[in-house]
């Protein structure tokens, strides 16, 4: 009771109320629905960080300024007062929260952000989902139950940018090799917290001064029911072999509850994509001289048969003739904006 009569009240801010604060410059808004939620629709500018995650605790201290005030909201409101209760526990003393939550939001016709990223969701054997952000480039975010697994995350290409302020800390990093479209430590700084495993080939593990390295042919467990094995990754046309020599950098199979995601990694159509098996998502990069034209693509392909194919890593390539000759072999091509 004493408790009860002691515990912080912290503002309730209608709308209208909500929308003037979070304009401030000093604000920092987070929205505490799960990813899923958040993907659907959040306010612009919102940061997700999940109040049901084990790690929200560490995700608020990676990600929010004590020193600046915080504007919270959840579906309805019960979520973001235990969260601004808990904020204020760990020194966060400047709350106000969004009366009636994002639903409230919603039914006054304020303005609502949609995920910015092109996802996929996909079902695992006994049912999980699994969700897959199109970042840019090679640069890659899934969802796995509440494990988040990051592929060669990079901040910064040319015009495009990715946020990852905005996003869950990873459980998971993985890098192919450590070219500078794959490989960028900021992105890696923020993306990780304590127990982040952040697994790569051994030269790009040498570059960041720690990871777990990861050869082909190496297999890991991560979690009960997901697993990662590092595949061979290289150019074998004359010419361009220098650039991704044989042996040197990996491909990934990610397999989750039985569903397999193979993550090609900077390759061409190379002999060993003959031995993977039962593949349900392939993603294959697409520009030479630096990995596969659209036709080694499509032999690529024909050879791994996924149930559905991903070009990535396509920069300015053509990629208009890949779809026809797939989709007449039963290979589901999706073509995401991954430039």
């Amino acid at each position: 009771m004493w408790f009860a009569a002691c515990a912080p009240k912290f503002p309730t801010l209608t709308p209208d109320e909500f929308e003037q604060t979070v304009a401030k410059p000093d604000v920092q808004l987070i929205d505490v629905r799960t990813p899923e939620e958040y993907n659907h629709g959040y306010i612009a500018g919102a940061m997700n960080i999940d109040w049901k995650s084990d790690e929200f605790a560490d995700d608020a201290v990676r990600m929010l300024d004590r020193s600046k005030p915080i504007a919270v909201y959840c579906k309805a409101g019960r979520r973001s007062h235990a969260a601004a209760g808990k904020l204020y526990k760990m020194g966060y003393k400047d709350i106000v929260e969004l009366k009636g939550g994002f639903e409230a939001w919603q039914a006054a016709g304020k303005t609502i952000q949609a995920d910015v990223y092109e996802c996929d969701t996909f079902l695992t054997r006994s049912g999980r989902t699994v969700t897959i952000h199109a970042l840019m480039h090679a640069s890659m975010w899934i969802e796995a139950g509440d494990k988040h697994i990051f592929v060669d995350p990079v901040t910064h290409l040319g015009n495009r940018s990715v946020d990852y302020t905005m996003m869950p800390a990873a459980d998971v990093i993985v890098i192919t090799h450590e070219h500078h479209d794959h490989l960028d430590q900021e992105a890696i700084r923020l993306l990780s917290r304590e127990n982040t495993q952040v697994i790569a080939n051994k030269a790009s593990a040498e570059i960041l001064g720690k990871g777990i390295v990861m050869e082909n042919g190496d297999r890991r467990q991560l979690t009960d029911d997901i697993s990662l094995e590092a595949v061979p990754a290289y150019n074998i046309t004359d010419g361009h072999t220098q650039f991704h020599p044989k042996g040197r950098d990996n491909g990934y199979l990610l397999t989750v509850d039985g569903l397999t995601i193979y993550i090609a990694g900077d390759t061409e159509d190379i002999d060993e994509m003959a031995h993977l098996k039962d593949i349900d998502i392939a993603f294959l990069p697409c520009n030479q001289p630096y990995t596969m034209t659209p036709e080694q693509l499509i032999k690529a392909a024909e050879s791994i048969r996924p149930k559905v194919l991903f070009p990535y890593h396509y920069s300015e390539t053509d990629l208009t003739a890949i779809s026809a000759p797939l989709n007449s072999k039963g290979i589901e091509v999706r073509i995401r904006h991954y430039e």
